[in-house]
């Protein structure tokens, strides 16, 4: 994969740190120019300075101060890459927050709406923004960060949850409105990840966030989880040519065999699998729910 996003240039939310960071690195080491986006200043100064010094001479790395659940913000990032970089080619929507933890009827609600507008809006905002010009341009590559939310329950994180089961639905319901359009959109599992979130969960404590989740994720912490370079990865696999026709899909960095799907396209493309669907009676061998 090595130089692969040479010419291309990428738009990255949340990339102060964490996965948003080590995608960076390596769209960087890939030959891409980034614009990289977060709330936090001063940790994407320090961001850009690192990747600055290690990247070509030809290459740039600018940064935008926003919050992606503000149009404004969304659309201004759009236009200072636009401004700045002349164009763009791929937008990773990496930024995101767990949000309230506890239950429901506990929980601050103005936290659970911001969770969800941070999560699921500034999703759906920025690619507001960026579909213009991938349609100009007949080309695009849109990659969205999902995770544990959106295949399992999540008791007390509900607003990570129903935020990011919404995020790909929304991310299936999207390539189906592009198709044919030179754009490709899928949604990225990373696995269980080691970030600032997984700590806290763990500040938490169990007696919040239950007990069952607290111990996973301590067993998480001691083993180290997935580690950021398999995501990582697979967003740089589906941001590159080889990817290319790959659309609408939720991927596992962890669990699919993605490097080989291009040899499989045309199955992928005719089939339901890898997306979110609801599991029948029948599905399970019982022959009494179902007309």
């Amino acid at each position: 994969m090595s130089r692969v996003l040479s010419g291309k240039v990428a738009i990255i939310t949340g990339a102060s740190q964490g996965l948003g960071l080590e995608i960076a690195r390596k769209y960087l080491a890939a030959g891409a120019d980034l614009m990289l986006c977060a709330r936090n200043a001063k940790m994407l100064e320090k961001v850009q300075t690192e990747l600055g010094s290690v990247c070509l001479d030809t290459q740039k790395v600018f940064i935008e101060v926003a919050d992606v659940a503000l149009e404004n913000d969304a659309n201004r990032i759009v236009s200072e890459t636009l401004n700045h970089l002349g164009g763009f080619h791929i937008l990773v929507n990496n930024a995101g927050i767990y949000g309230p933890k506890g239950e429901i009827e506990k929980i601050n609600w103005l936290e659970w709406v911001r969770t969800i507008e941070i999560n699921l809006l500034g999703s759906v905002l920025m690619t507001r923004a960026v579909l213009p010009h991938f349609k100009q341009q007949r080309y695009g590559k849109i990659i969205q960060l999902a995770g544990g939310g959106a295949t399992a329950p999540m008791p007390r994180i509900s607003a990570y949850a129903a935020s990011k089961a919404a995020i790909v639905r929304y991310t299936e319901t999207l390539a189906e409105e592009v198709r044919d359009m030179g754009i490709d959109v899928n949604a990225i599992a990373p696995g269980a990840l080691n970030t600032q979130m997984l700590d806290e969960i763990l500040d938490a404590g169990p007696d919040v966030v239950g007990k069952a989740f607290y111990d996973r994720s301590l067993k998480q912490k001691i083993s180290g989880g997935a580690g950021l370079d398999m995501g990582s990865e697979l967003a740089l696999f589906l941001a590159s040519p080889a990817s290319d026709g790959i659309s609408a899909k939720l991927i596992s960095a962890v669990w699919d065999k993605w490097e080989d799907w291009p040899k499989h396209l045309a199955e992928l493309s005719s089939s339901d699998a890898y997306t979110l669907r609801r599991i029948v009676g029948k599905d399970r061998g019982y022959i009494w729910g179902d007309r």
